[in-house]
């Protein structure tokens, strides 16, 4: 029998937790739940849920500001919906609507609570963070990093649930044209590198850039895209310019509908941060698309890339031993491609949707 959950998730943007978030609520529907879900009105990440077929509740601000007006507006209505739609559950994604959540339950509300932590710098252990942890269900983490984070803020390992991240195996199948992407960026038969990741401070582009230019030491045809938006391209293009890699560091701008494309004309994909979701996703789409990965050991990567068979972590932040991992993935393009299906199939063995569903339904079922 399928449960009445109503989601919660503070975000605007098509990013962090917004494309779990949906695949998510999608695969608590086809397990039988009936799913609310709550989100910023107008904005992409509302777009998004509406595509996947999604009608976000309406009367919902949501936006995390000081507006106390709006604020006390959302949790009436957030009453209201657990009284008229008869909500067995709450599951927050974000602090400001947590807060929501809780308030809208009141002190003595049966409907439990739960959360996912998307980022490592989610968890706090202030005293204000403590007691709102501890009128929450459950917690879960998205990768191992956040769970012994929670652990450390004081939060029962009873209450603390590991839940792996998952990626959109039918839509990175391997059956993507790579040839326009490389028409576009006139890519030829160079070997390629691709980054997908906001174009944002602490994202590690600078570390990738000076790797890459040691790179083209040993391998001068070598092609860097840089899939991305963001406040820092500005800055990058001139560092791009400085270094002298204008014709080989080359911005994509944000990719959407042809990400799939994109990964098809990687030799090898790179990430050098975690960013604003900590189960990394653009290397298990990476992974999906059956495309060897170098990356930090940052975030979920070190449970996520298994290191010598699925590409190459990388320990810390001297550009020479990036530059050795992307050397040792391109110079060999056998080994690269056994390692990209090595890749293929431990998304689908460990990171494919279904298996990250099933941990929340059982969490919920037994809650409620």
């Amino acid at each position: 029998m399928g449960l009445t959950v109503l989601h919660l998730a503070s975000n605007r943007w098509w990013t962090g937790s917004a494309d779990p978030v949906i695949r998510l609520v999608t695969g608590l529907q086809a397990r039988g739940h009936r799913v609310l879900l709550g989100v910023i009105p107008g904005d992409r990440f509302e777009a998004k849920a509406r595509e996947a077929g999604l009608v976000p509740l309406a009367g919902l601000d949501l936006r995390a500001r000081f507006a106390p007006v709006a604020a006390l507006a959302d949790v009436r209505r957030l009453r209201q919906t657990l009284r008229e739609e008869g909500v067995d559950l709450v599951h927050c994604h974000h602090s400001h609507d947590h807060w929501l959540a809780l308030l809208a339950r009141g002190a003595r509300g049966r409907v439990p609570v739960v959360r996912s932590f998307h980022a490592y710098r989610a968890v706090k252990a202030d005293a204000v963070s403590r007691a709102l942890y501890r009128r929450t269900a459950v917690l879960f983490a998205v990768s191992r990093q956040i769970e012994a984070r929670c652990r450390a803020a004081g939060i029962p390992a009873d209450r603390i649930v590991w839940i792996p991240g998952a990626a959109d195996l039918p839509r990175f199948g391997g059956d993507a044209d790579a040839a326009a992407i490389r028409e576009e960026f006139k890519l030829g038969r160079a070997p390629v590198v691709v980054s997908v990741a906001r174009l944002a401070p602490n994202r590690g582009h600078e570390l990738l850039l000076s790797a890459f230019r040691i790179l083209l030491g040993s391998l001068p045809d070598a092609r860097l895209l840089l899939v991305g938006k963001g406040e820092t391209r500005p800055r990058l293009e001139a560092l791009v310019a400085e270094m002298g890699l204008g014709d080989r560091a080359l911005f994509t701008g944000y990719r959407d509908r042809d990400l799939p494309a994109v990964l098809a004309a990687a030799d090898c994909f790179a990430l050098m941060a975690a960013g604003s979701d900590d189960s990394c996703r653009a290397v298990l789409e990476a992974m999906a698309a059956g495309r060897p990965v170098v990356a930090r050991r940052v975030g979920a990567l070190p449970e996520t890339v298994v290191d010598g068979e699925t590409g190459y972590l990388v320990d810390d932040d001297r550009p020479e031993r990036v530059a050795a991992a992307l050397a040792a993935v391109l110079g060999d393009r056998d080994r690269a491609r056994a390692m990209g299906r090595a890749g293929r199939r431990r998304a689908e063995t460990e990171f494919s949707p279904e298996r990250s569903v099933a941990v929340v339904d059982e969490v919920y079922r037994r809650l409620a």
